[in-house]
């Protein structure tokens, strides 16, 4: 389950609808912490349920080992991260 840690995701439902978001947590089998950097920092992330989740395939490599290896992430690494999957 710890695979699901540093995914890209699009919001499909909710305010932040179409919104693109990257897992920091997993609160239960059904929910997760998402957040962007902007729009959802590091220290309030947004708890969604992953039925109202679109998950992509690609995962933030940076993004899952820092939480993974219980470091501290930052918004700024969050922001770079959403850059890169926008870039490519």
């Amino acid at each position: 389950m710890d695979t699901i840690i540093g995914r890209y995701v699009w919001s499909k439902s909710g305010r932040d609808k179409d919104h693109l978001f990257i897992i920091i947590d997993i609160i239960d089998d059904g929910n997760v912490l998402v957040a962007d950097g902007n729009l959802r920092r590091v220290d309030n992330p947004k708890k969604k349920n992953l039925k109202h989740l679109k998950i992509t395939n690609q995962v933030s490599e940076e993004v899952s080992e820092t939480v993974l290896a219980k470091k501290k992430l930052n918004d700024s690494d969050l922001q770079k991260a959403v850059l890169r999957y926008n870039e490519a």
